[in-house]
């Protein structure tokens, strides 16, 4: 059983400026109206853990850029799998979980929403290591459901309730662990047997990777929707958030939401890295590098959510009509007539060479404001087609504005000096703010603007912008900005 970690403990993983939580001077360590404190000692924890220096650019090292091309080639080989349980619920559900044994406290792993990875089995059997047994669950064979994003709505919370139940009958302490969508189904779960089980063991916490929380991408410029469970929760948490990623921009709408239930929240953002960086077939350095060093992060999450995780907790009830809720699916991608507010969101940014672009003053032309980032592959992918788009109306009132997320001017240059070149302006949202105003989602967002400055068409998600089909778009709303002749 591991302890919480004291002041003078960090041996778990190096609390550096990559990897320490964000505390409460940030804002993102949080307790419920009335909740419970950290001791002393643990705050200690918070306060002292200065950044290490000797981590930085560790990377461009030679025996560093070795150690990185040997655990890509680690990565190739196929993991050793656990040992296989058919553990039965009482519903008469049969689930089968990969158990890596160990003698300390236990992990219940939900994975990915396509179902186990051998990246999952390779990091099951490193915390094994580590002293922490990992049940690895495969909730989609249980119930026959292809390994796709949308079975994880599918997922009855009898059936999560009823493999914790199962995986807490010895009252070893249990943690859950569930990335992206997973984390629903884990949340649901987890509420079911708080109710059905309120003098049961208690479970320690949740530990999630880029929580998908949303019911489905809404169109652009619309709120997003909660899964309904976000808002009656009150496990403690522990979000681990990769920064190139748009669920990172999406924090301050679900931390308030899942503190109404009374959670306790540790937020820590990782630098560098996109969601799904510990199994991506096209990982950077850094992703691989922090892939190396994830087990021990992990265990370190546990560590803080330890002291939370003691009580008994009783969450808020939940409403269930029907049984299970269900989101629907994603439009097809397409330019579609927009159905928000027309009036757009200011947009007075920064361009590459520090002139200040207003898109009010583009008035009387058509304006394609495109949000993006180089890390983001469909935003690349897409790119070459607005190039072409730019060219085709050059010389006409039409421009493109592509506003980059947030990344640094030396870091878009690059990327436009070895990826892509492109005509048009690009824009600086250093910090967010115009991402915020628009209400994006989702990378790629584009919005086409008419010349007296309305959104008509809007669309998330990468497209051909060099098609007959948006030549046409483009060219109803040139000929409608046109004074009359005569």
């Amino acid at each position: 059983m591991v302890s919480s970690p004291s002041a003078g403990d960090h041996s778990a993983l190096p609390c550096t400026e990559e990897t320490r939580p964000l505390t409460a001077s940030r804002t993102f360590q949080s307790h419920p109206p009335g909740g419970r404190k950290a001791s002393s000692r643990h705050r200690a924890s918070l306060r002292k853990a200065p950044p290490s220096p000797a981590r930085r650019g560790r990377a461009d090292r030679p025996s560093s850029r070795i150690a990185l091309l040997l655990l890509a080639l680690v990565c190739l080989i196929p993991a050793a799998r656990g040992e296989t349980l058919q553990i039965e619920l009482a519903g008469g559900e049969e689930v089968s979980v990969e158990r890596y044994p160990a003698g300390g406290d236990r992990l219940l792993w939900f994975p990915t929403a396509t179902g186990p990875q051998e990246a999952d089995r390779r990091l099951a059997a490193a915390l094994a290591e580590l002293g922490f047994e990992v049940w690895l669950a495969d909730l989609h064979a249980a119930l026959f459901l292809p390994a796709v994003p949308s079975s994880m709505e599918r997922i009855p919370d009898t059936l999560v309730a009823g493999l914790i139940e199962r995986a807490l009958a010895d009252r070893r302490r249990l943690f859950l662990l569930a990335p992206d969508r997973g984390v629903v189904a884990a949340l649901r779960g987890a509420h079911r047997y708080q109710q059905d089980h309120p003098d049961g063991p208690p479970i320690g916490g949740l530990i999630t990777l880029s929580p998908q929380l949303f019911v489905a991408t809404p169109e652009p410029g619309r709120e997003g929707r909660l899964w309904p469970v976000v808002r009656h929760t009150n496990l403690p948490i522990y979000l681990l958030q990769p920064e190139n990623s748009p669920w990172r921009w999406k924090l301050q709408t679900t931390l308030p939401a899942l503190r109404e239930g009374g959670s306790t929240l540790f937020v820590q953002l990782l630098p560098g890295v996109r969601d799904r960086f510990y199994y991506r077939p096209d990982a950077t350095a850094a992703e691989r590098e922090l892939a190396e060093r994830l087990p021990r992060l992990i265990v370190r999450s546990m560590r803080w959510l330890e002291p939370y995780g003691q009580e008994l907790r009783l969450p808020p009830p939940l409403k269930r009509r029907g049984g299970e809720v269900v989101g629907g699916g994603n439009a097809p991608r397409s330019l579609r007539p927009y159905r928000g507010d027309p009036h757009p969101p200011a947009l007075r940014l920064p361009t590459l060479d520090g002139t200040i672009l207003d898109l009010e003053a583009l008035k009387g032309h058509v304006v394609l404001v495109n949000f993006w980032a180089s890390w983001c592959p469909p935003c690349v992918h897409e790119m070459p087609s607005m190039e072409r788009l730019s060219k085709r109306f050059a010389g006409r009132p039409f421009t493109i504005l592509a506003v980059n997320m947030a990344e640094s001017r030396e870091t878009v240059e690059a990327f436009l000096e070895t990826k892509v070149e492109v005509g048009f302006p690009i824009l600086l949202d250093a910090d967010g703010d115009a991402l915020r105003r628009w209400k994006v989602f989702a990378f790629p967002t584009s919005y086409l603007i008419d010349a007296r400055g309305d959104i008509r068409y809007a669309l998330f998600g990468a497209i051909d912008w060099d098609t007959p089909e948006v030549h046409q778009v483009v060219e109803r709303l040139l000929a409608e900005g046109r004074p009359p002749s005569g």
